[in-house]
C-alpha cells in the first residue's frame, strides 16, 4: 500500500509541475509543451515564413505537399485543420520543428508558408517542398513567386 501512495504522489506532484510552470498557457497547449509537439513556437516564427504562392486548388496543393514531405524523409507530428498547417521534424532523428501553412488564396491557388525556429530547417524543407510543388506538371503560370527569402 506504501509504494502506491508513493507512485501516486509522485504523478500528482509531476502534474502539478507541469500545470503551474505553463503560467496563462492553457490546458492543452501545455500538455503539448510538455510531450515536445507544441506548433506555438511555428505560429510565432510564421512572420519570417518563406512563402510562395502555387496554381492549385488548396486540396490539391495539400495533398500534394504532404507526399513530397513523406518522400523527403519527414516525420509529421501535428496537424491542425483549424490553422491550416501541418508540424513536423525535419527527419525521425533530427528533430527540428518545422510549421507548413497552407492558405487559400481562390478556387484554383494556395500559399504555402514554411516556418521555424530554425533558419536551416526552414530553407532546407522549403526548397524541398517548393521545388516539388514546381515538377509537377501544371499550367505555364503555375509556381508564381510572391515572397520567397532565400
Amino acid at each position: 500500500m506504501g509504494q502506491k501512495l508513493k507512485l501516486f504522489n509522485l504523478v500528482l506532484l509531476s502534474a502539478f509541475c507541469v500545470f503551474s510552470l505553463t503560467a496563462c498557457s492553457t490546458v492543452r497547449q501545455a500538455t503539448k509543451g510538455f510531450l515536445g509537439v507544441s506548433t506555438r513556437e511555428l505560429e510565432a516564427c510564421r512572420k519570417d515564413a518563406l512563402k510562395k504562392q502555387f496554381n492549385y486548388a488548396y486540396k490539391d496543393c495539400y495533398d500534394k505537399a504532404m507526399e513530397i514531405l513523406k518522400i523527403s524523409g519527414t516525420y509529421v507530428y501535428a496537424r491542425d485543420d483549424a490553422k491550416n498547417m501541418v508540424a513536423l521534424y525535419v527527419s525521425e532523428s533530427d528533430t527540428t520543428v518545422v510549421g507548413v501553412f497552407f492558405t487559400k488564396i481562390d478556387a484554383g491557388h494556395t500559399q504555402v508558408e514554411v516556418s521555424s525556429p530554425s533558419t536551416y530547417a526552414k530553407e532546407s524543407i522549403a526548397e524541398k517542398l517548393f521545388s516539388g510543388l514546381e515538377k509537377i506538371p501544371s499550367t505555364p503560370e503555375t509556381n508564381i513567386n510572391t515572397n520567397v527569402k532565400m
